[in-house]
């Protein structure tokens, strides 16, 4: 099993024709997603890769293909209105990588979303997307380091997302899904709607949490778990060094007003039973002994 994305998923890639959505759809569709139709304004007719349809908009690609998932590659700008789009045409789930997009554009898209009657989930902005292990690939993480398995992964950070999972496949413990939230302030997904899934997921065994300073988050997400889970959660939070004040990397990493901290973080997740990483490599060893102890 796995959550949000699997081999039904129909995915339409906004922005096909450009750098980064040409080369990743070519990565996407090697992976073996079901990549069904691309869309950039004006070149609608063609196609991509001999194979794949492009249209000029998100509605024509969802009544010609039936595509029922998102991915968009699209500059900051015009993320927003993107997004917007593919919820009007029907797409159920929107995954948007691109980073820079203004503060205000977000809340403007998550004030429009919760009006909506029919349920529109955005992951992102500025996130690698998910993995499914051998179902489905949707964005820009590497599918080669993952393998099928039990275990869900979530993050805020991309790279140690890569990272972790990649310690995972080398310990045997393989992914049931991994997903990539995004470290802005405002984002459509959060740990808590994932461990909520995970939750559910007869495929999966057990979570790895990896979490960063900024915000609180991970400190509510510490509260879900200990009210609502059975599953095991082990942990990481990125950023133990980090000065205060300063913005690392993401733009929701900033600690200020004395919370936010790393050391805030490792502890409220610690209070809630889950144990915490000192660096990404232990993961795996602590998901074993969690297994075990379950």
């Amino acid at each position: 099993m796995a959550i949000l994305i699997d081999e039904k998923t129909m995915l339409v890639v906004q922005g096909i024709t450009g750098r980064d959505g040409s080369f990743h759809a070519k990565q996407m569709i090697a992976y073996g997603t079901k990549v069904v139709a691309g869309v950039t304004p004006g070149k609608g007719g063609t196609s991509f890769e001999e194979k794949v349809p492009i249209f000029d908009s998100v509605r024509q690609a969802v009544e010609k293909t039936g595509a029922n998932t998102s991915v968009l590659y699209v500059p900051a700008p015009f993320a927003a209105d993107s997004v917007l789009e593919a919820a009007a045409a029907g797409i159920s789930f929107v995954v948007c990588i691109t980073e820079g997009v203004p503060v205000g554009d977000m809340v403007r898209v998550a004030n429009h979303l919760r009006t909506l009657e029919r349920p529109v989930r955005l992951l992102g902005p500025n996130c690698p997307g998910l993995l499914s292990p051998g179902k489905s690939k949707v964005g820009i993480m590497p599918g080669h380091i993952a393998q099928e398995g039990r275990i869900g992964v979530v993050s805020r950070s991309g790279t140690l997302t890569y990272e972790v999972v990649y310690a995972l496949t080398q310990a045997g413990l393989g992914q049931s899904t991994c997903v990539g939230i995004g470290g802005d302030p405002v984002i459509g997904t959060r740990f808590i709607d994932c461990l909520e899934m995970f939750e559910k997921d007869p495929g999966t065994d057990a979570i790895a949490m990896v979490g960063e300073i900024g915000g609180t988050d991970e400190e509510e997400a510490a509260r879900y778990v200990k009210e609502k889970m059975k599953k095991p959660v082990v942990g990481f939070i990125a950023g133990q060094s980090a000065p205060p004040g300063k913005r690392m990397g993401h733009a929701g990493a900033i600690v200020s007003g004395g919370t936010g901290t790393a050391a805030e973080k490792i502890a409220a997740l610690e209070k809630a039973g889950i144990r915490v990483a000192k660096i990404p490599a232990e993961i795996p060893e602590l998901v074993k002994a969690a297994l075990a102890k379950r």
